[in-house]
């Protein structure tokens, strides 16, 4: 069974003939801009592991940047779809109500942390559509043009969130850009001038969040400031606690929103439901939430979360859109809650977690070009460097690691600013066997490719 299975390439080299007669008609059909790093063509998915179409099987860390934590064809998802789809596909919601979204954000307003007693939500259908209905929601309630974003931050790819978004490899070529998006420094402690402690390093990155509001926009045009509480392009960097309560303490004291970005560290890769949990727990959870990727299993919707006062001050058809929580998606999106209640998927994450940052450290302390090992629950990151003591960013090695790793079997994808950081995506189903050929494999690639 594919699902149980562990990595095999039968093909001996990559494509094989199969494949790379169908990625010779994808270049003849499909934009270049879209862009393909890996050849591989999947044939069918189950749990944390793909078949192509030659035979080879692969166990992929990569999980669809994020969208499958609950794995491919997780077959209880597949069932409420099935079941769905006997009565209808699409119904748009502010033409006909359908049951589907109003159960899924009921539930969606039991489990988000957002602060408030009494919340709403609303459904869009990808990351971007989410976070960019946040800011809106957020501009409209506060009455203010401007948010503050961070270095290394991604939001996505419509024209907003490209602005949002801080690595413009992303952006060439696309402008003009809107205007009322103002960057500070993300707390990157690994990176953090100097040789500070920790809580320096806190303190510094606070102090140049203030420095915002002198020389880009004053407090009270700020709408919201919006974060990952764990970066995710930007190379899997965790959102420091103690920075959390300060950015909360500020939105606080002058009216502004706070937004976490939850399209890819959402849905238990965190080793809660969701990472804001943490900051709930803590006394700062945010205003507005937004959430994409894994909520539905691998099809289509995003979701935006906040109180209900907030929700309710928006103008009326300025949000939402055609196939916000489709009819399919509501009902995959209810049973991956389901699902992932029922069998305690945080956990999963949380064993996950342990055994790799285990495995990861070891090669810190073994390995000169393994220079830090970072993350939240099964969001886990190992950025590579030329030097310990220079730190300087070493993406060439991340890319024939990749390379490499996929020729035994093994699913990578690189992330960070310099592309330097190897990220962890499995699926959160993935057994321990498979977990352990993955890490055997990561390292023997690793030697390989760092000699």
């Amino acid at each position: 069974m594919l699902r149980e299975a562990l990595p095999k390439i039968v093909t001996g080299t990559l494509p094989g003939p199969k494949a790379k007669a169908i990625l010779d008609r994808r270049a003849e059909a499909i934009p270049k801009g879209i862009g393909t790093a890996y050849k591989a063509v999947i044939e069918k998915g189950e749990g944390a592991m793909f078949q192509d179409v030659d035979g080879n099987i692969f166990l992929d860390w990569i999980g669809g940047v994020g969208v499958l934590n609950i794995g491919y064809s997780c077959p209880e998802c597949v069932e409420a779809v099935k079941e769905q789809a006997d009565k209808f596909f699409h119904s748009m919601f502010n033409i006909t109500t359908h049951e589907g979204y109003v159960k899924l954000a009921e539930e969606m307003n039991k489990i988000v942390p957002v602060k408030g007693d009494k919340k709403k939500s609303m459904f869009v259908c990808s990351g971007s559509e989410a976070d960019e209905n946040a800011v809106k929601i957020a501009r409209n309630y506060t009455g203010r043009p401007n948010i503050i974003v961070f270095t290394g931050a991604f939001h996505g790819r419509t024209t907003l969130t490209m602005t949002m978004t801080a690595k413009k490899a992303y952006a060439v070529g696309m402008g003009p850009f809107p205007d009322g998006v103002y960057r500070a420094e993300f707390p990157n402690l690994y990176r953090a001038p100097g040789n500070m402690s920790e809580e320096d390093a806190i303190k510094y990155y606070i102090n140049k969040l203030k420095e915002i509001f002198i020389e880009a926009t004053p407090y009270d045009s700020c709408a919201a400031i919006v974060f990952e509480p764990v970066q995710g392009e930007g190379g899997f960097i965790p959102a420091p606690i103690e920075w959390v309560k300060a950015v909360r303490k500020i939105c606080d004291e002058h009216g502004i929103m706070m937004i976490c970005d939850e399209v890819q560290c959402g849905w238990s890769r965190s080793g809660k439901m969701f990472a804001s949990q943490y900051f709930a727990d803590a006394g700062c959870a945010p205003d507005i939430m937004a959430t994409a990727k894994s909520i539905a299993g691998g099809l289509p919707l995003s979701a935006v979360t906040a109180r209900a006062e907030v929700m309710d001050a928006v103008t009326g058809g300025t949000i939402g859109g055609t196939f916000g929580a489709n009819a399919l998606s509501a009902a995959s999106a209810l049973k991956v809650i389901e699902v992932m209640k029922r069998d305690d998927y945080p956990a999963k994450a949380k064993h996950i977690a342990e055994v790799g940052m285990k495995r990861f450290n070891q090669w810190k302390d073994k390995y000169e070009c393994v220079g830090d090992v970072r993350g939240l629950g099964a969001m886990m990151g190992i950025e590579f460097v030329k030097s310990k003591a220079t730190k300087e960013p070493d993406a060439e090695l991340v890319g024939k690691i990749v390379q490499e790793a996929m020729g035994h079997g093994l699913m990578l994808e690189a992330a960070g600013t310099y592309s330097n950081v190897i990220r962890f995506l499995c699926p959160l189903c993935v057994t321990d066997a498979q977990l352990e050929a993955g890490l055997e494999i990561l390292e023997n690639t690793i030697k390989t490719c760092a000699k």
